[in-house]
């Protein structure tokens, strides 16, 4: 099964870090993607640009709305993701909780929403039948 671990950050502490911590501790993640790849769990990683270069986008009563940056005001930002193969919700956060950067900001550790999901979440059981139903219809 798939999971998203989407890192966290807060603007100030990692604006506060030095040159060479942060080096740092992009060497350790990078070894950290390494060790996923070695034990077949690396999907696909990716840093993401600051939240000044976002734009949201919004459809409200038929017209299309664009902002600058994220949607919410918040402490943190979403820096960066990586996708995962594992066992379970367990072994995913067993995973995630050996990244790096998990000392700066944090991580949360999500299932990837699949057609062939076993999901308990009632909304998330409306999402699954409607993608198997589109899957059908096409």
């Amino acid at each position: 099964m798939k999971y998203v671990c989407l890192v966290y950050h807060e603007e100030e502490r990692l604006s506060g870090l030095a040159e060479r911590d942060l080096v740092a501790l992009m060497d350790e993640c990078a070894a950290w993607v390494e060790d996923l790849e070695k034990g077949g769990h690396h999907v696909f990683s990716a840093g993401l640009q600051s939240v000044r270069t976002a734009k949201t986008l919004r459809n409200r009563g038929g017209s299309s709305v664009k902002t600058d940056g994220p949607f919410a005001e918040t402490k943190e930002f979403l820096g960066g993701f990586t996708i995962i193969n594992a066992r379970d919700l367990n072994e995913a956060v067993k995973l995630a909780s050996m990244l790096p950067a998990v000392r700066i900001g944090s991580v949360e550790v999500r299932p990837v929403l699949e057609a062939d999901a076993d999901v308990t979440d009632p909304r998330d059981r409306k999402i699954v039948t409607a993608l198997r139903l589109s899957r059908h219809s096409a």
